[in-house]
């Protein structure tokens, strides 16, 4: 496999790291500059410049995109999407897990823990918004912070209306959320590849400091997740469309809420406080993919014309409660049944003989035809475009090419 790494820091810890365990497995492996690349592009030839020259192919792309390069990066990423190279994180998931009101709008529609959060402009709207998330003391963030940078903790709610009212100002867009006290200045850090955690931490504040991230002095510890932390940062990734990910959780009375998904995530944290090769991890998993790509359900849909993806939900007194899959009507119309969604849980290609139960979600891949009348007509119109965001996230798996630099 020759792999491309997207880092303007060759020397940081985590892409020395990437480069290092990608050598190891005998790949090849060369470190570009995200910013010294062009994007050229042509009628049926998407193509790339790097420092003025043609860039020669490659099979893997790893993205290290910092925030203050987003737009640009992401750009690059997706130019490698359409010349059909296996991104390890893609454009849109990037994007997705950056914005953190964006995020936090696409995991709210699933059943994924995450901190009350409200989003106003009118200065009006403080005072009941800050009611709405429980009253203070409220966690006032930028949108676009990293890093613990921009996450501020207001104990009173004259002290967040003056904080608000002060970065709104400045032209900033910010997030007030519910401070979950139970978590006690200790957060969650589960290292998220593919369809599972490798490796998982705990980070704890130090001193008055409520933000526990290493870069403000928190302390790490290593930390076995229980099923129900790693399902729902396996989940949440997969929502954002990320494949490598780190996923930070506060512990709260009703288990795992959500606070940020990274799409670069450091390892010299992780790495040092679990002793565990993550870096290995995430190239084997990538040189996985490029041997034996996912199927991109958006090729399927391509394809397959009047066929779509649709999530089709089962509540209390439908006439699929008590029955399994195969007892449906689904399998007689062509309907597959792609990944079974019950609570906390994600199940996926699930039995025929699975029973289903009431506030099951079903997501399901056949003829639109009949799917629609399957979506109750009062959510008809607010699911609809759920089923084409859960198409547009669905992270891609192109095909992948041979490669030079």
């Amino acid at each position: 496999m020759k792999l491309a790494i997207l880092s303007r820091a060759p020397s940081a810890y985590s892409t020395r790291r990437l480069k290092e365990a990608a050598l190891q497995r005998g790949h090849k492996v060369k470190i570009l500059n995200t910013l010294k690349f062009a994007i050229d592009l042509r009628k049926g030839i998407p193509d790339l410049y790097y420092r003025q020259k043609p860039l020669s192919s490659y099979d893997a792309v790893l993205p290290r995109v910092g925030t203050s390069i987003t737009y640009f990066g992401t750009a690059v990423v997706r130019q490698f999407q359409q010349m059909d190279v296996f991104c390890a994180n893609t454009a849109h998931g990037i994007l997705n897990s950056r914005d953190k009101l964006r995020s936090l709008q696409i995991l709210s529609r699933h059943h994924i823990g995450i901190p009350k959060t409200t989003f106003v402009k009118d200065k009006k709207d403080v005072i009941p918004a800050i009611e709405r998330v429980g009253g203070a003391p409220v966690v006032i963030k930028l949108i676009e912070g990293t890093q613990g940078i921009g996450v501020l903790l207001a104990e009173s709610r004259k002290a967040a209306e003056g904080i608000i009212e002060l970065l709104q100002s400045q032209k900033q867009n910010v997030l007030v959320q519910k401070f979950v006290a139970e978590s006690k200045g200790k957060d969650i850090r589960a290292f998220v590849v593919g369809d599972r955690v490798v490796a998982s931490m705990r980070r704890i504040a130090q001193g008055q400091e409520f933000r526990s991230n290493v870069h403000r002095g928190g302390v790490a510890e290593a930390v076995e997740l229980d099923e129900q932390y790693r399902e729902t940062a396996v989940r949440a990734a997969q929502i954002l469309g990320l494949r490598v990910a780190g996923v930070d959780m506060l512990e709260g009375k009703d288990g795992p809420q959500i606070m940020e998904v990274n799409s670069s995530p450091g390892l010299e944290g992780i790495e040092t406080c679990t002793d565990l090769d993550i870096a290995g991890a995430v190239i084997d998993y990538i040189a996985a993919q490029v041997d034996f790509p996912e199927i991109d359900l958006r090729q399927r849909l391509t394809v397959s014309k009047g066929y779509g993806v649709t999530e089709i939900y089962v509540p209390e007194g439908s006439n699929f409660v008590g029955k399994s899959i195969n007892e449906t009507s689904l399998p007689e119309l062509d309907i597959n049944v792609l990944t079974l969604y019950r609570g906390n849980k994600v199940i996926p290609n699930p039995r025929r003989d699975r029973v289903l139960e009431p506030d099951d979600k079903l997501l399901c891949f056949g003829k639109m035809e009949y799917m629609r009348d399957m979506v109750p007509k009062k959510t008809r119109r607010r699911r609809q475009p759920e089923v084409k965001e859960l198409v547009t996230e669905e992270a891609a798996s192109p095909k992948p090419e041979d490669s030079e630099y």
